[in-house]
């Protein structure tokens, strides 16, 4: 046969031809084991059905790094003056309460702003919205650094609002950045590194301004030390705004997850905004979950906002130390929230897991509630570590519990209405704890928050586990994995097998 010229040209014809279609068409003339081998390869064929192709880039680290940054700088901002509470009424000659509603004031413009700020994020995507956040952040920074006069506190309360606007740009992304940018097997770990940049900012904003701002009776020194403050702020904002502007991508070109490719395929002329909440709001499990969730992170504010009046209280002159041990409440929840994600991610067990924190949460609550005033700042700190660690150690949890139940729904929707319940119950429990703590004092304001979280403990309890993010995926995985083992259903579908994404450098 090797001396038929007629055979030895349509060998070498029929080479060239096959060549040619796997440049052209690389699902339908590669063999089954190069199928098998491969771990992405298009899907798109004649019926213009969507690309199955998946792929992780390296630069995802550096989204979830840059959205990590300005979270923190803006989480800074929202306790940085409750820390020090007696300083700046001093300062400002205003109450306490007048000072409390500094950090309540974030809790207020997120519930009438995440409505606009969801709907943008949905139509106009991650980049947008990270532009905005930085934006009017670095704007609120340089307004302080304009307030730092006696007589102009309606200025650093202007420079807090536009802060606070900014918050409501970043405290739905990190479920949304996870998902677009994260494979299934990570995508609750980087959920919980977006958590953790706005933990972090919390934690330095126990920690730094009592450093930065000593009580001193001299107004003007006073000035000097807070002006020192703002202007660090105002630097680090600023640069964090030029970062975004110039590395801060909207999505990969290719999705990570098969659960994001079916998310594309959705045309966006058939999404509608108004019709998403009306689902989200008839998920009764969804629903479950955005009260019990706002039940947690409420008290969570509360206990942030009013703990140096709790801690003065029982340990005078002890500005420094509060500011410590709201940094151990927070350091330990950055703590829980890693080791909470890490282990979604490896077990998908999310109501167990949640209903243990949850739990958890609130024995911790009730510890700290009757040993804070025993004399010992050392047993505060302990328990109150315990406590960070399970509350703030929630936060990761309950975004991605919200994905799982809603998806197909976008995640900045499900997200915002998370932290809309909580923001309200943020604001009923600071004054309402603010009010009985005043009246009745720490051990009763304390109490108060108790009986809330063994509410949401037991609400928690009831949510129906319905995880249809991982349905997706796994469905996705099957139809996929059973193409290939069937060449004609790859000759009609173009099947392949993406169970496992490949990493590439972008």
């Amino acid at each position: 046969m090797g001396d038929n010229p007629d055979f030895d040209n349509k060998a070498i014809k029929e080479e060239k031809n096959g060549l040619d279609l796997r440049k052209t068409n690389p699902s339908k003339s590669v063999d089954m084991e190069e199928q098998i081998e491969c771990t992405s390869i298009s899907n798109e064929n004649q019926d213009n059905r969507p690309s199955t192709t998946t792929r992780l880039y390296k630069r995802r680290w550096v989204m979830v790094f840059l959205f990590s940054c300005y979270s923190l700088c803006n989480a800074f901002q929202w306790i940085q003056y409750g820390i020090i509470n007696n300083i700046f009424m001093k300062f400002y000659n205003v109450d306490s309460f007048t000072i409390d509603w500094m950090s309540m004031v974030y809790m207020l413009t997120y519930i009438p702003f995440i409505w606009p700020v969801s709907w943008l994020l949905d139509k106009k995507g991650l980049r947008l919205i990270a532009l905005m956040a930085t934006a009017i952040n670095c704007l609120g920074t340089w307004i302080k650094v304009a307030s730092v006069r006696s007589n102009l506190f309606w200025v650093t309360m202007l420079g807090q609002f536009a802060s606070s606007l900014s918050q409501v740009f970043i405290l739905g992304m990190p479920s949304r950045l996870a998902s677009v940018w994260f494979g299934s097997e990570e995508v609750s770990t980087a959920c919980s590194i977006g958590v953790f940049g706005n933990q972090l900012g919390i934690a330095i904003g126990f920690l730094v301004p009592p450093i930065l701002v000593p009580n001193v009776d001299n107004i003007d020194e006073l000035a000097y030390h807070i002006s020192i403050m703002f202007y660090i702020t105002a630097g680090v904002a600023t640069v964090i705004f030029i970062l975004v502007v110039f590395w801060f991508q909207e999505k990969p070109e290719i999705p990570p997850t098969l659960a994001q490719v079916q998310a594309r395929s959705i045309p966006p002329e058939e999404y509608s905004y108004v019709a998403s909440i009306l689902r989200l709001l008839r998920n009764l499990p969804f629903m479950l979950l955005v009260i019990s969730y706002g039940l947690n992170v409420g008290c969570f504010y509360a206990v942030s906002t009013l703990l140096n009046r709790m801690i003065i209280e029982h340990y005078p002159g002890e500005e420094v130390n509060a500011g410590r041990i709201g940094l151990t409440i927070v350091i330990a929840g950055m703590v829980g929230s890693l080791i909470c994600g890490i282990w979604l991610d490896k077990t998908k067990t999310y109501k167990q897991t949640t209903l243990a924190v949850y739990l958890l949460s609130f024995v911790g609550m009730v510890v700290y509630a009757f040993t804070l005033n025993l004399g010992h700042l050392w047993v505060v700190f302990v328990t109150s570590g315990a406590l960070g660690f399970f509350m703030t150690g929630y936060l990761p949890l309950g975004f991605e519990f919200a994905v799982e139940l809603t998806f197909p729904e976008c995640e900045g929707t499900s997200s915002g209405l998370l932290n809309c319940s909580a923001q309200i119950f943020g604001i009923i429990f600071t004054i309402g704890q603010g009010k009985i703590i005043e009246h009745f004092g720490t051990f009763a304001g304390n109490i108060f928050l108790c009986v809330f979280l063994l509410i949401g403990t037991i609400m928690t309890a009831f949510i129906k586990s319905d995880l249809r993010r991982q349905k997706a995926n796994h469905l996705a995985e099957t139809q996929a994995a059973s193409a290939a083992d069937s060449p004609s259903r790859i000759q009609d579908y173009g099947a392949t097998t993406p169970s496992r994404s490949q990493e590439q450098q972008s």
